[in-house]
């Protein structure tokens, strides 16, 4: 039997963002650049999909892609852009900061946190490069983060199942991990009963592919989510 959990879609566009509402998805991630794994989305992206959504509205704020160390100039960024995603009615935002060690940028995170209120507040997947996940799990739970967005250190969140797990059982309620990366209707089940989440992020597991014809220009192929993929994953939960 299925049992209940909520699907957060990973977007990059209005229309997709529509789609994932459209299938049944509680919430969307919007962001801009999947090929970089997600950065900032526009003003005007943020603006015009809180006028067509009734769903939750959670928005990236990544300046750049590659690591997630950042300058004072990016952290400025940062800042401009939390209070971008408010003003245009997000409500909630999603980032994560690490040192060069590795550990959690505790100071500025906080600050972010701060900063982002009264909106929710999602760590996303820098979570999974941290030195030591148990040490970064309890840095996060003390700066009042919602959830934590992680495959448990592994390519997909089926390979990471067992970390997911165990990140579940020590987090005991006080901050929410949400796994995400590789979750299809084939592995949703087996994830959620393992680890015992509650909520699960989905991204290429509910779009399709659309293709160009040939032409002298590079286009890259674009990813447009599919209600019902989204569907398909919400039933097979």
């Amino acid at each position: 039997m299925s049992r209940e959990f909520l699907l957060e879609v990973c977007v990059d566009s209005v229309e997709s963002a529509i789609a994932a509402q459209e299938g049944g998805a509680a919430r969307v991630e919007l962001c801009d650049n999947l090929l970089e794994d997600g950065t900032t989305p526009s003003a005007g992206m943020i603006e015009i999909a809180r006028q067509y959504l009734r769903i939750g509205l959670h928005v990236m704020i990544r300046p750049r892609g590659g690591d997630f160390c950042y300058s004072d100039i990016e952290f400025e960024v940062l800042k401009k852009d939390i209070l971008i995603a408010k003003q245009f009615g997000a409500d909630g935002v999603v980032f994560g900061l690490l040192k060069p060690d590795h550990t959690v940028d505790l100071e500025r995170a906080r600050f972010l946190v701060q900063l982002a209120r009264p909106l929710r507040v999602t760590f996303h997947r820098a979570f999974d490069l941290a030195a030591d996940s148990l040490r970064a799990l309890e840095e996060v739970i003390s700066l009042g983060i919602d959830r934590i967005l992680t495959s448990g250190r592994a390519k997909t969140a089926l390979a990471g199942l067992s970390l997911i797990t165990r990140l579940v059982q020590a987090a005991a309620g006080r901050v929410i991990i949400m796994p995400g990366s590789g979750i299809t209707p084939q592995n949703i089940r087996t994830i959620l009963a393992a680890s015992g989440a509650t909520e699960i992020h989905a991204g290429s597991a509910v779009s399709i592919k659309k293709e160009y014809p040939q032409s002298e220009l590079f286009l890259t192929p674009r990813h447009v989510v599919d209600p019902q993929k989204v569907r398909a994953l919400l039933e097979a939960g």
